[in-house]
């Protein structure tokens, strides 16, 4: 099933400022530069440190959303069995993040040289690399090559449960019920255990709210469902109170109105938004190479000034940008993660071709096939 082609701006604006958050609160995290400007500025710069990361919540509302809308967006079941869209899923994050993985990897060796700080991941191993390849960094505990990656191994665990609970649901109860169910489990038990947190249960709370979202704009009685999922959310939170878990209600809500509403397809109009909103991916991966680099080189200057440390972040945030607009240009782009993929098939097939050329392959390849 194909995702509709069109723009939503509240999307693109929702994506937006939540990249640009999840970008300073890094900044304030890693390196001299964040030192300095915690320093400097311990009003802002501890905000975002201390919060900036709660707008992961947007990301997994909005992706809830999202999958709701292309996987069964009138809240039917999936008939045919998931994993061939498991399989475009994971692709379609990867091919990036491999690149992104590339570069972080780049920038650490080099940072490596200019600074002694924490901030630096350690030289990446071959197993390292393929756990990160495989999504399984996270449930392995293997070190993170860049900062945010667990998030990338979590999308596609929310897509793949949220796929096969769908996919479950050919019954005679409604298909999105397996999902409601799984969510609120999750809002009341899963994500309240950190123990979870490198599974998708963890998260699916907040996945979830997004696809009811989705589900209650397609609805006549849009009060009583968002009513019922408000319901559901408060008695979570009287059990044990999450400001990540209110952030996504609020989230959810704002989804929920603006579809019924209309105003996806209408607002905000405001360009920069919408761009920063089509390449929030693109600067979610690749902020933290820049972000390895810039502190190396301020470290490296020997300013400590907090004008110095304003205009470093100033620098380091316009590069990320600028970063992210390539990045999403030549390689995270659908067109361009298309046009990457056909040139691997095409290596691929070359390689085969080749191997079979050399002297015996071809026997042994013939004798296999017989046997």
């Amino acid at each position: 099933m194909t995702q509709p082609s069109q723009r939503m701006p509240l999307i693109d604006a929702l994506k937006a400022l939540a990249a640009l958050l999840v970008l300073l609160n890094h900044f304030s995290s890693y390196g001299p530069l964040a030192a300095n400007l915690r320093d400097a500025w311990p009003g802002p710069f501890d905000w975002f440190y201390a919060y900036g990361r709660m707008a992961v919540q947007v990301f997994l509302v909005v992706a809830g959303f999202l999958a709701a809308r292309a996987l069964s967006p009138r809240g039917e079941a999936l008939t045919a069995f998931p994993l061939p869209l498991i399989g475009k899923r994971y692709l379609r994050l990867v091919v990036p993040y491999l690149a992104a993985l590339g570069l972080a990897i780049a920038a650490a060796a080099v940072a490596d040289h200019w600074m002694d700080d924490d901030a630096v991941p350690a030289r990446a191993t071959l197993g390292q690399w393929l756990a990160h390849a495989l999504l399984l960094h996270s449930l392995l505990g293997v070190e993170a090559l860049s900062a945010g990656v667990w998030y990338i191994a979590i999308d596609f665990q929310l897509f793949a449960l949220m796929a096969l609970l769908l996919w479950s649901g050919r019954g005679r109860l409604p298909a999105m019920l397996p999902v409601l169910a799984v969510a609120a489990a999750a809002l009341f038990w899963f994500n309240r255990n950190p123990a979870w947190d490198s599974w998708a249960l963890y998260f699916f709370g907040s996945y979830g709210l997004g696809a009811a979202a989705w589900w209650a704009g397609d609805r006549r009685h849009l009060a009583a469902w968002l009513g019922v999922i408000t319901t559901v959310v408060i008695a979570a939170l009287i059990v044990d109170f999450r400001l990540r878990i209110e952030i996504a209600l609020a989230v959810a809500l704002l989804l929920g109105f603006a579809r019924r509403r209309g105003w996806l397809e209408r607002w905000p109009d405001v360009r920069p938004l919408a761009f920063l909103g089509r390449i929030s991916y693109a600067l979610f991966l690749v902020h933290f190479p820049v972000l390895l680099l810039a502190n190396g080189l301020y470290a490296q200057s020997g300013l400590t000034s907090s004008f110095s440390a304003l205009l470093g972040l100033a620098l380091a945030v316009g590069a990320s940008l600028i970063a992210a607009t390539l990045f999403h240009r030549w390689i995270e782009s659908p067109e361009a993660s298309k046009r990457i993929t056909a040139a691997l098939g095409w290596l691929l097939t070359q390689g085969q071709v080749q191997l079979r050329r050399l002297p015996g392959v071809a026997a042994l390849l013939t004798y296999l096939a017989r046997s």
